[in-house]
């Protein structure tokens, strides 16, 4: 069978090279085409481009860049039709993959989403779209289940993916340790737009935590000087490709919001989130987007699990302060790793990806 799969930043690239794995595992004579990274790539898939030439972020950021966003989105729709999938798998990459979707199903093509757009969070009327747009749509956060039901819409739970990601990785060997002091990871996104906005803010914490190391989780699609630039001639080492093995060796983390949040937590790790964005897309996001929280931590729990550092409030002081705490507070650290424990039951102890894999080829028997 023949599978096209679209993702488009390093989260899906992660989750899309498992789906890949299972997709063969499966199905022995499965041809693979992708859009994603270097993980969908050396799981097997054909890769069409890469999502570094693809995240944009913000509404203002994503403004700028329409004009190679309609290009990107004709170029595929083209490839799509060269290739002639038996499915089409999307994953997560609502803007673009939606998209898609929409086209897709006005071309006959069989549609399955895995990771779902969150639509939960706004622009919650985008649910009859995808009902009309998508044969299939594989969840991976418990209440989307019930989210969906609302619409009469019928979707299918597989488990969260980085459950079988992270029980990987812990029984892997940690290998050498990565410093002899107490490490602090700094985890600030995959984009270049968003690290440039972050990471500098993390690294005030440097000069008031000496006894630490920290540490920087380097996207594998940035190149080393977008970091050094910014890191000068502070004690900071930068560790590519290394994330899961970072969070196995730190004692606290500072992190973007997003997947990150959900890993750090998923690894035993004490954090802090932290967001910023432009002041027009931070507005604009104000006024759209419905959540309580910012973290798939404290959206999952349904409580503050996490501190939550958002614009104006991601400021050294605060920072500082919260930093602090999640290292030296006891009972801090104590009640936020129990909580964690809590998180992972609700995840379920699923293998995910399997699952998916299984929905997906199931869709295309019918």
């Amino acid at each position: 069978m023949r599978y096209y799969l679209i993702a488009g930043e390093a989260s899906g690239d992660l989750h899309g090279s498992n789906l890949i794995k299972a997709l063969h595992e499966q199905d022995k004579h499965a041809d693979i085409r992708c859009w994603g990274g270097d993980r969908m790539e050396e799981a097997g898939a054909t890769l069409v481009k890469h999502y570094r030439d693809l995240a944009f972020m913000g509404f203002v950021e994503v403004l700028g860049h329409l004009r190679t966003i309609m290009r990107n989105i004709d170029f595929c729709k083209k490839d799509i039709l060269a290739y002639k999938p038996d499915v089409l798998v999307l994953i997560d990459y609502p803007g673009f993959n939606m998209r898609i979707a929409e086209w897709a199903k006005r071309q006959g093509i069989r549609v399955a989403y895995y990771i779902s757009p969150q639509v939960w969070a706004w622009k919650e009327g985008r649910v009859a779209n995808l009902k009309r747009d998508v044969d299939k749509m594989l969840v991976i956060l418990p209440f989307e289940v019930d989210f969906y039901r609302k619409w009469n819409y019928d979707v299918t739970y597989v488990g969260h993916p980085l459950i079988e990601v992270v029980k990987e990785e812990k029984e892997k060997t940690e290998g050498l340790p990565i410093s002899d002091k107490p490490i602090i990871a700094l985890l600030p996104g995959s984009r270049a737009q968003e690290i440039k906005v972050k990471l500098p803010v993390m690294l005030q914490m440097v000069k008031h935590f000496p006894a630490y190391q920290f540490v920087i989780a380097q996207a594998q699609a940035q190149p080393d000087s977008l970091y050094t630039d910014m890191i000068g001639k502070e004690n900071v080492l930068l560790l590519k490709n290394q994330t899961y093995r970072l969070l196995t060796q730190s004692k606290a983390a500072l992190v973007t919001s997003g997947t990150a949040t959900l890993e750090a937590a998923l690894f035993g790790v004490p954090e802090v989130v932290c967001y910023k964005g432009s002041p027009v897309s931070y507005w604009l996001a104000s006024k759209l987007i419905k959540v309580k929280y910012i973290s798939l931590v404290n959206l999952i729990m349904d409580k503050p699990v996490v501190k939550e550092l958002i614009q104006h409030e991601l400021n050294e002081a605060n920072l500082k302060a919260e930093l602090e705490k999640v290292l030296n507070n006891g009972a801090y650290r104590k009640q936020l790793l129990e909580e964690y424990s809590v998180l992972w039951h609700k995840l379920g102890d699923t293998h995910a990806s399997q699952t998916a894999a299984k929905e997906i080829i199931t869709l295309m028997a019918q």
